[in-house]
């Protein structure tokens, strides 16, 4: 007997082929996030849009005032994430890192695809070192001075075009 003229199939070629099509439903669905459970589908990174926002002025000691527009990485989630998966970064835009307590602070930049200069401010405000143009996507650690109470990432090269030394002051209202 040949199934093709009978119009028939035999029982275990149908469970064969509805096991195939579900097995590419399945891989479909998962490709698409579809059937990933809603933990992994929300676990992307936060849309910038979404960090509050600020204004950071960097006072000279000659004088000198430059302002950025800031994000604030104002909750732990946030500064894990901070300019991860960032493509471009205008000269005047930045992040800003602030804790609350002196405490080891321990930058990186992974899945961060632009460079950046990375400003570590004292209690004070005062600049008291800088890490210029930090290597996109290095897990090497860059790790803070002693008494760190917050980070400013900027782009890369910035500090050395607009003249940002260590004395420097930073002043924002978000600073702690």
């Amino acid at each position: 007997m040949r199934f093709a003229e009978s119009g028939s199939t035999p029982r275990r070629t149908r469970l064969a082929r509805a096991a195939s099509i579900l097995a590419i439903v399945a891989i479909v669905a998962i490709v698409a996030g579809v059937a990933a459970p809603p933990a992994a589908r929300a676990a992307g990174p936060e849309p910038l849009s979404a960090f509050p926002r600020g204004v950071l002025a960097i006072r000279s000691v000659a004088g000198r005032v430059i302002d950025f527009r800031i994000w604030i990485a104002n909750t732990p989630q946030r500064a894990e994430q901070g300019l991860m998966f960032v493509r471009t970064l205008d000269a005047h835009d930045g992040m800003l890192f602030p804790f609350p307590r002196g405490q080891p602070v321990v930058m990186w930049m992974k899945n961060t695809y632009v460079p950046l200069d990375m400003l570590f401010l004292d209690a004070r405000g005062r600049i008291a070192a800088i890490t210029r143009r930090a290597q996109p996507l290095s897990l090497d650690l860059i790790y803070a001075p002693e008494g760190t109470r917050a980070v400013v990432e900027l782009q890369g090269g910035i500090c050395d075009r607009l003249g940002i030394r260590v004395g420097d002051h930073a002043l924002s209202s978000a600073l702690p």
